[in-house]
């Protein structure tokens, strides 16, 4: 028996997304960024909370209770003590005056980015060329300058830390230099482990964020994105740089102000 059709037909709203390749007026490629974006947010955020949760479990520096500032693994590192030193100023006291160098240059990285993707709009292929040259040298000077601040995190300062502990059943005195995995001459073990693998996981991003870029510039060099009549691919690297910027304020606030 032949089936009856109905003339009942289901009436959409037309803003209603019907599986079209589109939804909400974004691309399939856009929409697969946010959703990585958002993943590795929840990973950097999981990152900093164990760091939280960590650094409250030592007793901050307190001068009634230990005395005059020094390094010891009694207490959590005062930040301001730690990342203090200048490339080529050696011996000067600059609490956070690189660190904050460092953070100025990535910012001012993602403004250019934001020019770049703009241009693209414009569908003005030099302004795009130029603003992602910029966005690629501050993206290597930024990680310049962290390999430059993990050299002398691990080097240590000029006199290092006295540390007692017990050798053959006898106490005995050592100074140990700078921080790795195991010692830490600035507080805690579980402080350099911290630093080391959050800034190392934010260095590899930033890493692989200067490689796509010098991709997309190479790709835009040679006229790519202008034959296919838009600059999407600028958009969504820059979606990423956005983000590899943010996370950073964050990793600051944690490590340098905190």
């Amino acid at each position: 028996m032949a089936a009856t059709a109905t003339t009942d037909a289901p009436v959409f709203d037309k803003k209603t997304w019907m599986g079209g390749v589109e939804p909400m007026k974004v691309s399939y490629g856009k929409l697969m960024m946010w959703f990585f974006l958002i993943s590795d947010t929840f990973t950097f955020s999981a990152l900093l909370v164990t760091y939280g949760l960590i650094r409250f479990s030592y007793p901050a520096y307190d001068p009634a209770v230990h005395g005059d500032f020094h390094f010891s693994n009694l207490y959590w590192p005062i930040p301001e003590k730690v990342y203090e030193a200048v490339p080529f100023l050696h011996g000067m006291e600059l609490p956070l005056v690189f660190v904050g160098i460092m953070t100025f240059i990535l910012i001012f990285s993602s403004v250019t980015m934001v020019l770049a993707v703009e241009a693209g709009h414009r569908m003005d292929r030099a302004a795009v060329e130029k603003y992602m040259l910029w966005t690629i040298l501050g993206g290597i000077t930024f990680l310049g300058s962290q390999a430059w601040e993990w050299s002398h995190f691990i080097h240590g300062t000029d006199e290092g830390t006295v540390i007692r502990e017990i050798v053959n059943g006898q106490w005995v005195e050592r100074t140990i230099f700078g921080a790795n995995l195991v010692e830490n001459q600035y507080g805690p073990p579980a402080f350099a482990d911290l630093f080391f693998f959050i800034t190392g996981f934010h260095g590899t991003h930033v890493l692989s964020g200067v490689v796509l870029n010098i991709l997309i510039f190479y790709r835009t060099s040679f006229g790519l994105y202008e034959r296919r009549g838009h600059y999407e691919m600028v958009e969504k690297v820059g979606l990423y740089w956005h983000f590899v910027d943010l996370v950073w304020v964050f990793v600051f606030t944690f490590f340098y102000l905190v």
